[in-house]
């Protein structure tokens, strides 16, 4: 079995194009072959973890604000510390693949994930619970660096929509999941036995994943010396379509953070005053894009990123503006139009950096992921400013200033030249 890195088109000559058609079946993993069910199975799995641990603590914002007699943007910090913590791992564990290998950090990086999880459920204090919760950030950017980058070398670049997509839609289950799982459970038991269970439900997440996913094929070795981690960083930069794509990153995730974190204080008071399970429920609006992530990402494949992704962005700020209404029918769909516009974008988003970074790919995954997760936090946070100043309203054109920023940049992601070897 070959396992050379296939050439770029351009270099290519005419007369040989059909001999490396036939080659890349060979290095790549191709749709609807077992390899790919197995693939796409398993990072779905930890996805689903990755999620499920990260934003389960979601809707105990406001219960946890009222044992530890903290305001909601310092409840926000048990979401931020962790997202804070992933941003700057995603750092030194992207490299640490580069050097190692992809599928050992992943496994690693999962179960390290759960057994902090389930250990933050045992600590009585806010700050060892914050601590424990920066752990599993920390852990977590094992999987978050290095999952994306798997796939752009391990599917066939044809396919690598759709595989990034299905990857985005266990994401989505397991933020829908650890959000509803423990929304409902926050109602009947204590948030130290939530956590218990969403724990346990990752480590079976991360036996799978470890048990199913395949050996890298196609992965080089990279040196791990400072110099040649600072050249992959400074091509990246360079590159016209790369910062505009980690800008996305940051102000896309910090949009759909700061939603999902205040939503619960809005549903929880005037003029709802629903309860806690009913809030937990409304995760699923998740199941939005779980479809989108796949679907969105599938048909960036066949129109190209550039005519797909300022698209999703219009549907978010569609979605926003209907949560500025007051009957809580349009507040739910406006939910769900924003989650099928986020997760469409966020598809779109990743699997354009695996096409633009032609090398030291876990490098440029790690920068997205990076503004990803820094949006999250940064953004998860201040948009607690923009509760207290303004209530919904105030968080409304927080998260609008963040959209049209995101679809300034979209649009001028359109405007770029195509690569000569992508359909980007």
């Amino acid at each position: 079995m070959k396992t050379a890195v296939a050439p770029l088109a351009h270099e290519i000559p005419p007369s040989a194009q059909d001999d490396v058609v036939a080659e890349l079946s060979e290095i790549y993993i191709e749709k609807g072959t077992p390899l790919f069910m197995r693939t796409v199975l398993a990072l779905f799995s930890g996805g689903f973890a990755t999620f499920a641990l990260l934003y389960c603590v979601q809707p105990m914002m406001p219960l946890l604000s009222h044992e530890f007699s903290i305001n909601a943007a310092q409840s926000s910090l048990i979401l931020s510390v962790a997202t804070g913590m992933l941003a700057i791992g995603l750092l030194i564990t992207g490299p640490i693949s580069d050097r190692i290998g992809r599928k050992p950090v992943m496994v690693a990086a999962l179960f390290a994930a759960a057994l902090c999880t389930m250990a933050s459920a045992m600590i009585p204090s806010w700050q060892g619970v914050l601590v424990m919760r920066a752990l599993v950030g920390l852990s977590l950017s094992g999987l978050a660096a290095v999952a994306m980058t798997y796939l752009s070398e391990e599917i066939h670049p044809q396919h690598l929509g759709l595989a990034m997509g299905l990857y985005i839609a266990g994401n989505a289950i397991g933020g829908m999941c650890g959000r509803l799982i423990v929304g409902v459970l926050i109602d009947f038991v204590s948030w130290h036995t939530a956590m218990l269970v969403i724990g346990g439900l990752a480590l079976i997440a991360a036996a799978v994943f470890w048990k199913i996913l395949p050996e890298s094929r196609n992965f080089r070795a990279r040196s791990l010396h400072p110099r040649s981690l600072l050249d992959g960083f400074t091509m990246h930069f360079r590159d016209a379509g790369l910062p505009l794509l980690f800008i996305e990153a940051f102000v896309l995730m910090g949009a759909f953070v700061t939603l999902f974190n205040y939503i619960g204080y809005r549903l929880l008071a005037e003029p709802y005053h629903m309860d806690q399970a009913f809030v937990g429920l409304l995760s699923v609006v998740y199941l939005s894009g779980i479809y989108s992530s796949a679907k969105i990402g599938a048909l960036a494949d066949q129109l190209g990123r550039r005519k797909v992704l300022w698209a999703t962005i219009v549907v978010m700020l569609a979605g926003i503006a209907l949560t500025m209404f007051t009957p809580l029918p349009l507040v739910i769909l406006g939910m769900l139009i924003f989650t099928f516009g986020f997760f469409g974008a966020h598809s779109v988003a990743s699997s354009w950096i695996g096409r633009r970074a032609i090398k030291a790919r876990g490098q440029a995954s790690s920068l997205y992921l990076f503004s990803y997760y820094a949006g999250s936090s940064i953004a998860g946070t201040a948009g607690g400013v923009a509760w207290h100043w303004g209530g919904w309203n105030g968080i409304g054109l927080f998260i609008g200033g963040l959209l049209v920023i995101a679809l300034l940049v979209a649009l001028k992601l359109a405007k770029l030249p195509p690569l000569e070897n992508l359909k980007a």
